[in-house]
């Protein structure tokens, strides 16, 4: 989009202002930029070690697959995921604070004793799921920010600081080509007057 401005002091003043801001925020918005590119590959990361770590639990779950047939529906059940967020680059993330399961009792006399361990292998699994999701979270809030602050930069340092800094430079250019001709007409008057003054002297 074309940029807008009159070629008055007023538009000089203001586009100055403009060009400012930009100039000031830039640097800002690399580090951001750069802080954000860093984090969302440290997510991405901290993602794939999550899914390796589930991906074994699963295994785990697998070789007792028959045993579960014996496991009762009603033991185990998840009641609470506690979040609270933290604040990286400007940008609102959840991390999780606490997992409260509900475990109902059941005798482990007439229960097998394999049961107890299944409770602990659900435990790890339901919370790996759940680290998943809030990373996966994460990173899509994380991502999102970083494109957004890449489009900025891309604006500030390509598009608008180029155009505010092509304005300015005209605008000074016209206002002395105005001053000029303001100097060189008052010149004009002036030895227009004084060549006047001169003949009416002379008659």
């Amino acid at each position: 989009m074309a940029l807008k401005y009159q070629f008055n002091k007023i538009s000089l003043q203001f586009l100055r202002k403009q060009l400012f801001i930009r100039e000031k925020a830039l640097p800002i918005l690399k580090s951001k930029e750069s802080a954000l590119r860093v984090t969302v590959k440290r997510y991405k990361n901290k993602l794939q070690e999550l899914n390796d770590k589930y991906n074994s639990e699963i295994q785990a779950l697998n070789n007792f697959k028959r045993l579960w047939a014996e496991f009762p529906d009603d033991i185990f059940s998840l009641k609470e995921v506690m979040l609270h967020n933290i604040k990286i680059a400007g940008v609102k993330i959840p991390v999780l604070d606490n997992i409260n399961y509900e475990i109902k009792d059941y005798s482990r006399f007439l229960n097998p004793a394999w049961i107890t361990f299944g409770v602990q292998l659900l435990k790890v699994t339901a919370e790996l799921i759940i680290q998943i999701k809030i990373v996966e979270k994460s990173i899509s809030l994380l991502d999102y920010a970083r494109k957004k602050t890449t489009q900025k930069v891309n604006l500030y340092e390509k598009v608008q600081i180029p155009q505010y800094s092509e304005a300015l430079l005209k605008i000074k250019r016209f206002l002395e080509d105005v001053e000029n001709l303001e100097k060189s007409a008052q010149k004009i008057t002036k030895n227009r007057q004084y060549a006047a003054q001169m003949e009416m002297n002379e008659q």
